[in-house]
């Protein structure tokens, strides 16, 4: 408290003064210390279905502040820590359930199946300076002096860096020459990186046909590919793929989770994969109408890896271990643009270019496109603060899994089954234009609720929440 300013602590201390003090901590335990809450004013009423009984009535107008708070639910860990680790493990659960079954729905008989653990990488836009670990034959150096490297670029800079960058260095993804970087490339692929891995996918299915000898449709009653994918901002500010895929055969009524009915493995896989990302292509269309056309591909550094249940958990033998996967790729799915840069706010040089290039080409672009019945870049300026990527950051096939709507479902069934008394028969809970059946309870829940707000009330109520979701993590 000490290192708070004097208003915050006024108002901590005029908060754990009032008499509702109690009741108030008890809405942070509700939302798990948001950081963030949202504000909500009316209120609701529990009906049993069968006798047509109040059983409880509530309004927010009893709580200390008069208002209900409710989690934010950003999954951004810069934004909101506490719905950043729920995010987090509830992507961890859908990554594992797929990957070594026994949970979730999925039976632990998937962990037999072909699984591969895939980076897919973008190509370069021009030379960065780049932290490196030290490989057994390999140089810690940037970029050390070798052939090309030994010349200066058309600018008159050295194309070359002899410094060992740490991984907290603010130098390591910065352009070596910020005039000979490809930022309109960088800022196309990236708008356009969801279609490649649309493509990519439907390309490994054609080579997974053509593999086992038969034809699409024919490949698909016997071997299905299904995947999990989560996008991460290199130093750099361009999205790279982190993917599990894995092979089942076609689902049925007994089984939706049976194994290939062809001879596969996952080194057969991973081999198909390398092979499907080599050959997968899309020509993007000019941002101006008389632009240049580019073709845009994956990045040449692609790792496929098997994923097997026997294989040590720190990968020393090879193959990587489905826990240790799910948790490597989890935990990129709460990391931003902004996140790539860590600690250097609004001082990265090239991030901040990359932003004033995308605002200056989404106008651009509308402009030149006036009138087109087809605008390829609608939006884009829509997508700075994602740097142009407009793709969900965690994804997954149909059947790879259990959905993170499920899991938040069962969290909302928890804690309403915590609140509310028990009767036999199934809940259910009307909302503005649904109704939503719980198997185990007959209630009716009718509420009528307005948006209020964003935030906690004060700087010191953020701060008291804040401390407490900090002390609920330490635990």
């Amino acid at each position: 408290m000490s290192g708070w300013p004097a208003t915050t602590q006024a108002q901590v201390v005029a908060r754990l003064s009032r008499p509702d003090l109690g009741r108030w901590l008890g809405q942070v335990q509700q939302v798990r210390s948001c950081s963030h809450p949202v504000r909500l004013s009316g209120s609701s009423e529990t009906i049993d279905t069968a006798t047509g009984e109040v059983l409880t009535s509530y309004s927010s107008a009893s709580e200390p502040d008069g208002v209900t708070y409710v989690r934010c639910g950003n999954r951004r860990q810069a934004v909101c820590p506490s719905c950043s680790h729920e995010y987090k493990g509830d992507v961890w659960h859908v990554l594992m359930a797929g990957a070594a079954g026994g949970m979730k729905d999925v039976p632990d008989s998937v962990a037999v199946h072909p699984l591969v653990f895939a980076t897919f990488t973008a190509p370069s836009f021009g030379l960065v300076h780049a932290a490196k670990k030290l490989g057994r034959l390999g140089s810690q150096r940037c970029l050390p002096r070798s052939g090309a490297r030994r010349q200066v670029c058309e600018h008159g800079r050295p194309r070359w860096c002899m410094a060992v960058h740490d991984h907290a260095d603010s130098a390591a993804g910065q352009p070596l020459c910020a005039d000979c970087y490809d930022y309109t490339g960088h800022l196309v692929w990236q708008w356009w990186a969801p279609e490649l891995w649309r493509r990519f996918t439907i390309t490994l299915r054609r080579r997974l046909a053509a593999s086992v000898g038969l034809s699409e449709s024919a490949a698909r009653k016997r071997v299905r590919v299904q995947f999990a994918k989560v996008a991460e901002f290199q130093r750099r500010g361009v999205i790279h793929f982190h993917a599990l895929v894995r092979l089942d055969g076609a689902p049925t009524d007994d089984d939706l989770y049976p194994a290939p009915a062809v001879e596969a493995t996952s080194t057969d896989l991973a081999a198909l994969i390398r092979e499907a990302a080599a050959l997968v292509a899309f020509d993007a269309p000019p941002v101006e109408r008389e632009g240049p056309v580019r073709r845009l591909r994956f990045g040449v550094q692609l790792d496929a890896r098997p994923v097997t249940g026997g294989a040590d958990r720190d990968g020393q033998g090879g193959d990587l271990h489905p826990e240790t996967v799910a948790a490597y790729i989890a935990k990129y799915a709460t990391k931003a643009a902004a996140d790539a840069a860590p600690g250097q706010g609004g001082s990265n040089a090239h991030l901040r270019r990359l932003r004033v290039t995308l605002d200056r080409l989404s106008t651009t672009a509308a402009v030149a496109r006036l009138g087109e019945k087809v605008q390829p870049y609608a939006g884009w300026g829509r997508w700075v603060e994602m740097l142009g990527f407009r793709g969900h950051l965690a994804t997954k096939s149909r059947r790879y899994s259990v959905t993170l709507g499920r899991l938040r479902q069962a969290r909302r069934d928890y804690t309403r089954r915590r609140h509310l008394p028990r009767s036999p028969g199934p809940v259910v809970t009307v909302g503005e234009d649904q109704a939503q059946v719980d198997e185990e309870e007959t209630t009716l829940v009718v509420g009528s609720w307005r948006f209020a707000g964003m935030g906690w009330l004060t700087s010191g109520d953020a701060a008291l929440a804040a401390a407490s979701a900090a002390r609920a993590r330490d635990d």
